[in-house]
């Protein structure tokens, strides 16, 4: 398979995938209604949290799919491990959905902060969530194993077509079925039984057929010798999980259900700081591993603070954007002036954490390169024993935006304290260039620009003119925001004088 096929079909459908999502939620709030919704941010957020039963599982079928590829295990090892896993997926699925189902009544009632909808709906709305966290969740073991195949453009056409079937033929669903909790939640449960139907028929149609023809019977052994591989990633995605659901998993339970769904919304559209800088970081580790492996220190550096600069002029004006306007892009977004003013301070304080997270992953990058994951390790359990109580005490204490401040603080101090020490035992003697050269001086000019913008502007109370307006503000700042980029600016000429050679050999005479 072509990698680059793969790579583009894997971002095209990333990007759809991403980008219907958010489109589509203010129809959904619409036609639900605030309360009812809250119910779908619960649902996104415990699924996220299902996947701290994965234990690396998922990728680890993954590795030994493409290792079958390679040529490093047969046949009937491979079919082992999946015989093997799915046993282990299928047993924690129906455990989960069981769990699940007993505590519907307790979670409608004593966990979630019901005001308009029955608690009868809200209990049988919990039960489908439960078995559609459950399918979903075995579908990312087949899921990984046509990854190993890397059959990417196949799986990115799939993933494309459930996210159509999920989000957007669900409208005609509310037009002519229903729009309850129930209703929608047994759609979804739908879409979720065909999804996996599919990817076990395709896993099946794609794995060798053993030589004797008889599959061994089902064991443990196959797990053994991949236990420390699958370990090493769980504790990683464990962290994550934790950093970024824990606010979530708080707020499920202190906010009234309407409340809930304006900080779905507000930390769905902050999202799009991370989602809009994502795929240059993806393309960047393996080729800073392979300087690395060249002992190219001089371009690893130099690549390095470029990726940076260019981040930085994708996300600076983003996240000015979502924090300065916050009531206006939720305003253009949603049609909902009440959404827009109560979600408007939440949006401003989760894109100003996102803004610094961003950044702040460029260590990780370098650390990955170079092998050498200490450094990360230490500081994501910091992390996590600074923002879990913090947000803990802010959440109980001040709501929603005490879990808006304590990631704000968590992510800036992260960014502030603990950058600077990976920097010097990496790089010693760049971490200051890389933050006035490559992040300060980019920031500088749209940063003063928002400001003034912030305070002086006067904004249209048509939402179509605001969101031409919006937009117009954010192409202004990105401009801004490229300028100060040397990087920007030097491809940027040698692009000029690439289409437009005479004019530069004109000004020089």
């Amino acid at each position: 398979m072509s990698l680059k096929k793969n790579i583009l079909a894997n971002y095209i459908s990333q990007i759809y995938v991403t980008l219907i999502g958010i489109v589509m939620v203010p129809l959904y709030v619409s036609y639900m209604g605030a309360e009812a919704y809250g119910l779908v941010g619960f649902f996104a957020m415990l699924q996220a949290w299902f996947q701290l039963l994965d234990m690396g599982l998922t990728p680890t079928m993954s590795r030994e799919t493409a290792r079958f590829n390679g040529g490093a295990t047969d046949a009937m090892n491979l079919r082992r491990l999946l015989r093997a896993l799915e046993g282990v997926f299928i047993g924690t699925a129906l455990l989960g959905a069981l769990a699940m189902a007993f505590a519907a009544g307790q979670i409608a009632s004593n966990w979630l902060n019901v005001r308009e909808l029955s608690l009868v709906e809200v209990r049988h709305a919990v039960i489908l969530i439960g078995i559609i966290v459950a399918l979903r969740w075995a579908c990312g073991l087949y899921r990984g194993a046509i990854s190993g195949f890397e059959r990417l453009v196949w799986l990115s056409a799939l993933n494309s077509a459930v996210a159509t079937a999920r989000f957007v033929l669900v409208i005609p669903f509310f037009i002519y079925v229903g729009t309850t909790p129930t209703e929608f939640f047994s759609y979804q449960l739908t879409v979720a039984l065909l999804e996996l139907m599919v990817l076990v028929v395709q896993t099946y149609r794609l794995m060798p057929k053993s030589e004797s023809g008889i599959d061994a019977p089902w064991d443990w052994a196959p797990l053994r010798g991949v236990l420390k591989f699958s370990l090493s990633i769980a504790f990683t995605s464990s962290v994550w999980v934790m950093v970024t659901q824990t606010d979530k998993l708080l707020l499920s339970r202190i906010l009234p259900l309407a409340d809930y769904a304006y900080f779905t919304l507000a930390v769905l559209m902050a999202s799009g700081v991370m989602i809009i800088s994502g795929p240059i970081s993806v393309a960047l580790v393996p080729r800073l591993t392979r300087l690395h492996a060249e002992r190219d220190e001089t371009g690893l550096v130099r690549l390095y603070r470029n990726a940076t600069q260019l981040v930085a002029v994708i996300a600076i004006p983003a996240t000015l954007v979502l924090a300065l306007f916050s009531k206006q892009v939720l305003w253009a977004w949603t049609g909902n002036a009440e959404v827009a003013e109560k979600a408007a301070p939440i949006l401003t304080m989760y894109a100003l954490g996102n803004g610094f997270l961003v950044l702040a992953a460029f260590p990780y990058y370098l650390q990955f390169a170079q092998g050498n994951l200490k450094l990360h390790l230490i500081g994501n359990i910091l992390f996590v024993l600074a923002l879990i109580p913090a947000l803990i005490w802010a959440s109980m204490t001040f709501g929603v935006m005490g879990a808006g401040w304590a990631w704000l603080g968590a992510n800036s101090l992260s960014f502030l304290l603990w950058v600077p020490v990976v920097h010097r035992s990496f790089l010693p003697r760049l971490h200051m260039k890389w933050l006035c050269m490559d992040i300060g001086v980019i920031a500088l000019l749209p940063c003063v620009a928002g400001y003034v913008a912030h305070h002086w502007l006067r904004w249209p109370q048509d939402r179509q003119l605001t969101a031409f307006a919006v937009a117009l503000l954010s192409l202004l700042l990105f401009i801004f925001t490229a300028v100060g980029s040397s990087f920007v600016r030097e491809r940027a000429f040698t692009r000029w004088h690439h289409l437009f050679p005479r004019a530069g050999t004109e000004g020089k005479a």
